[in-house]
Parts: C-alpha cells; sequence; structure tokens
C-alpha cells in the first residue's frame, strides 16, 4: 500500500469515528427535541407539569414517577388515564428517546 492509499485509509477511517460519535449526540438531542414537541405541553418543560395541568390531567413531576423504563414506554405507546397513545404518531425508537430524556429530569 503506498503512502498516498495509507493516508486515504486513515481519513476514511477518522471521518467514520467523528460520524459515529455525533450521531450519540444527535440522539440524545432528539429524545430532547421529541420530549419538547411531544410532551412538554402537559409534563413541563423541566418535568414539572404547570398546577392547572396537573390538577385537570393528574400529571405528576418527573421525580413523583416511580416506574420502570418498560412501564413508562407501555403508557407513552397505549395511554393511560388521560394521556392519549402515541402509537402511530411516534416510533418505538423515538418514545424511547424522550422517555430517556424525561427520565433526566427527576
Amino acid at each position: 500500500m503506498t503512502k498516498r492509499m495509507q493516508s486515504r485509509v486513515v481519513l476514511a477511517a477518522a471521518i467514520a469515528i467523528a460520524m459515529a460519535g455525533s450521531s450519540a449526540v444527535s440522539f440524545a438531542q432528539s429524545g430532547e427535541a421529541i420530549y419538547k414537541a411531544n410532551c412538554q405541553s402537559c409534563h413541563g418543560a423541566t418535568g414539572t407539569p404547570s398546577a392547572g395541568m396537573a390538577k385537570l390531567l393528574g400529571v405528576k413531576p418527573a421525580a413523583e414517577y416511580k416506574t420502570g423504563a418498560a412501564e413508562e414506554f407501555n403508557s407513552v405507546k397505549n395511554g393511560k388515564n388521560k394521556m392519549k397513545p402515541f402509537a402511530g404518531k411516534l416510533s418505538d425508537a423515538e418514545i424511547k428517546a424522550a422517555i430517556e430524556y424525561f427520565r433526566t429530569l427527576k
């Protein structure tokens, strides 16, 4: 392999590594964006609902949710109590990303 070919291989590898790292960052950002677009209006920007929303819909602050990720996923996907289901509106991956972000608000 010539030095020029080696340089190209190294450059291609560096680009691949950089792109792989950036996808992890965008995944975290997408969870926040999904939450803000679909959940924030009821659950609040910081995971604390407004007093009116808490009273009207029975929404609790994020810190008070004691359920596991699987139960939260089912609640978001299929709906629970007064929350409508997001199945068909959000993909499973989008729901999981939003839940992961929501769990950071606790």
